[in-house]
């Protein structure tokens, strides 16, 4: 058996991480941090190239948290990205947006969702966006390649403008479904 991507809708190979990354550029964000994730990689390795961006890779997502705290308090703008299984780490980290009123743009891939081969990916990725939401995240969803930069930037403007925690989900519709299948 191998691994294979199940492409979703003919837009799946869209230029969405481009867009995400000049729009990276276009609202001054100085720091990325992530967990390295096959969905932000086209994303992740434009960073890299980039001499002007402090890339970040962390051993756990609620590190991002905090970095994300501490670049907005030495001046920068920051994001995180991960993956919907590592939103489980950060809740109690998000606690702490309600006390200091940081802006906290996360962009998020989605496992669990549509056709999920993974059953340890179900319970977090269903509850990704209550988690989100029930510690005070506001969170905006994208299940078409079209739609990944235009709520990616509602949700960075958001963030910078009244100083919250914001995230876009991107769904396995945009990705691809990775499933298991015969050689």
């Amino acid at each position: 058996m191998n691994s294979t991507t199940i492409e979703s809708a003919p837009d799946a190979a869209a230029d969405w991480p481009d867009g995400l990354y000049d729009l990276l550029k276009q609202y001054n964000v100085r720091q990325v941090a992530l967990v390295p994730d096959a969905g932000h990689s086209r994303l992740i390795k434009r960073c890299l190239a980039d001499n002007t961006l402090r890339v970040v890779t962390l051993t756990t997502e609620e590190e991002g948290v905090a970095l994300m705290q501490g670049a907005w308090l030495g001046g920068d703008r920051s994001v995180l990205l991960m993956q919907s299984s590592g939103v489980g780490n950060c809740i109690n980290m998000l606690s702490l947006s309600s006390i200091h009123r940081t802006p906290m743009p996360m962009i998020i891939t989605m496992r669990g969702d549509f056709g999920e081969f993974n059953p340890a990916q179900i319970a977090m990725g269903q509850a990704t966006q209550k988690v989100l939401e029930a510690m005070g995240t506001i969170v905006h969803r994208a299940d078409h390649a079209a739609d990944v930069v235009p709520t990616a930037e509602a949700t960075l403007k958001l963030a910078y403008n009244t100083f919250r925690p914001t995230a876009t989900l991107i769904g396995q519709r945009v990705l691809g479904a990775k499933t298991f299948g015969k050689d």
